[in-house]
Parts: structure tokens; sequence; C-alpha cells
């Protein structure tokens, strides 16, 4: 079977490793000339010193990619996603199925990927649309290394049809209906994993991130809810699940900006100086607007607003939290 991925990245190289070692011809379409020439010449991933199989090839073109197949798995940047997807409805001659694997929500409007699929693609261009979510790092999918995931859509048969084109002996898929809650869960964590770094990055303790990273699930909690996502999903692989491999590891990116802003650095340098897509920080600022909208208690995400806004500093961000009038759990 032909898949398109859009997105040649960390993630989107690895998961072109997954699909081809399950039999697929791969095409990845990446704006990045360097990394569509390690793919296609060397055949190495383009971020780690790994070979990859040789069906997988890459293009800059992106009506080669869509041409390419019925199948599309986006794994572009969510500032990005909204142009790339307006873009494919215009290159498009047939309905697509999409597959979401990116985390994030649009800050200037708080739409989730599933929104943004439904107001750029035509109906008749949108067979069904699926989100592919978990506690997932590349370094470790790239080596194989197992991994379990989710796979959520609306439509029953193209959820366990993506459950079944991904899963093989190290990488295990489960099925949901939840999409709403599936792409908040996986998108939030990045926010409080951003604020996990910075309690490191502070040199607080143990103490204090495993708190931080409690207190932060119940604000997850409250956004997937306010969104229509279920308590169930939320506890799930993509809701606490992702958080604890998000908010504790020196392999997530945004765990290593907000260490970076714990040390010093604004929240603009954190990202430029990332060689991959920090989601957390524009994530921030959604979570921050979702909470306005929907007059939720989010101290967190509010506080951490205010720090990567530059309105306050580290040490008032920890002040403001720390002051908070003691109440019951």
């Amino acid at each position: 079977m032909n898949v398109a991925i859009i997105g040649g990245g960390a993630w989107g190289t690895t998961l072109a490793q997954v699909l081809a070692d399950n039999g697929n011809d791969i095409l990845i379409r990446d704006i990045n000339l360097d990394f569509v020439e390690k793919i296609n010449k060397y055949h190495v991933h383009p971020q780690f010193d790994v070979s990859i199989p040789s069906r997988i090839n890459a293009t800059s073109n992106l009506q080669e990619a869509i041409d390419f197949a019925k199948y599309i798995v986006l794994c572009v940047p969510t500032k990005a996603m909204r142009s790339v997807l307006t873009q494919i409805a215009d290159l498009a001659n047939e309905s697509k199925v999409f597959i979401n694997v990116s985390k994030g929500i649009e800050p200037e409007t708080t739409d989730l990927v599933s929104d943004i699929i439904t107001e750029t693609i035509d109906k008749q261009k949108l067979e069904a649309y699926v989100v592919l979510s978990g506690p997932s790092h590349a370094e470790e999918l790239i080596m194989r290394k197992f991994t379990s995931l989710v796979s959520a859509s609306t439509n029953e048969y193209y959820a366990k049809f993506v459950q079944n084109l991904f899963a093989n002996g190290y990488l295990r898929v489960y099925t949901s209906s939840d999409v709403r809650g599936v792409e908040a869960g996986g998108a939030i964590k990045n926010a409080i994993a951003v604020v996990s770094g910075i309690v490191e990055g502070l040199g607080l303790g143990e103490n204090a991130r495993a708190a931080l990273i409690c207190r932060g699930m119940r604000e997850i909690v409250k956004i997937i809810n306010s969104l229509g996502g279920s308590l169930e999903t939320a506890y799930g692989l993509s809701g606490l699940g992702d958080l604890i491999v998000t908010a504790s590891s020196y392999n997530s990116r945004n765990f290593r900006a907000g260490l970076k802003i714990g040390q010093g650095q604004t929240a603009d340098e954190a990202i430029n100086t990332s060689s991959q897509t920090v989601e957390g920080v524009r994530t921030i600022m959604a979570a921050h607007q979702i909470g306005l909208k929907y007059n939720l208690d989010l101290p967190i995400i509010n506080t951490s607003f205010l720090l990567i806004t530059g309105k306050i500093t580290l040490k008032e961000s920890q002040n403001l939290l720390l002051s908070r009038k003691l109440k019951e759990e």
C-alpha cells in the first residue's frame, strides 16, 4: 500500500519506518531539501544516525505526495497545519484519508486539528479523519523499542484500519472514538511538559516536579472535558500516558525547552535553539485562551502564560503559584 507522509522530521520519518516495516511504500514530503537528500540518496533518518528502509522515499513536491497515495499522514507543526491543508485541498483530485500525528492546538482560534480539517477540506475530498497519538519518543521508536498508541476516529472502520496499518511486533495500537479527547490530551500535555522542564531548570527538585505533573493532570482533565472529550481518554494513553513520558524525560523536546526557560532563556530563545518543533509553548497560549473561553481554573497554565509572554519573572511565577489560597485537594 502507498502512504504519503507530510513532514519528514523526527516523528514523520520514524513513522515511515514503521509503515515500511509493515510492507508499505512511503513517500515523505518535506520542504527541507537536506532532509529529502538524506532520505533519497543515503537512506538515513534526517535527524537520527539510523539507516531506514529503501521503501521510504522523499520529495519536496506536495503535488507528487498527494498524487502518490490515498492515505495522507499529517506530521507538520500545527502552526503550519492550516496552510498545508489549504494547499492539499486545492491539489487533491480525489477523496483522502487523513491521519494526523501532530500534537497541538491553534492558539488564535483554539481549534484542534480535526476542526481545521473540517474548515479546510471539502467533504467530497475527506473520506475519513483519524488521529494517531500516545506516549512516544521518536528516539525510541526508531530503534524499534516497544511503544503503544491510540487510533481515534468517529469512523470505526478507519480507526481499526489505521490500527492495523501501524501495529506490529513493537508497536501496539488501540482504538477510540473520542477524537477530541485524544487530540486535546496529546496537545495539552506538551504545555505541562514545558512547565515541568521549567521546574527542573530552576532546580526545585523531584518533589516539586511530581506535584506539578499531578496538578497539571487536573488541568488537562478540565480542558479535555471542556472540549468534549471523556475522562477515560484523559487517563488513557493519549492523556496521562503521554504526560508521563513527555513531562519526565530529556528525550522530550518540550521538557528540554522548559529546562532552558527555567535556566534563564526566553521562550523564543528556547524554541529557536531547538532542532525539533516545540509545540508546548504555543499550546500554553492556546490552553490559556480555552480557560478564558470556558471559565476554567487553570493556575499552572495561566501562570506559565504570564511567564512565557514576559509579564512576570521566574521568581514571580513561583510566588504566584505558592501563594494561592490553601484548599482541599
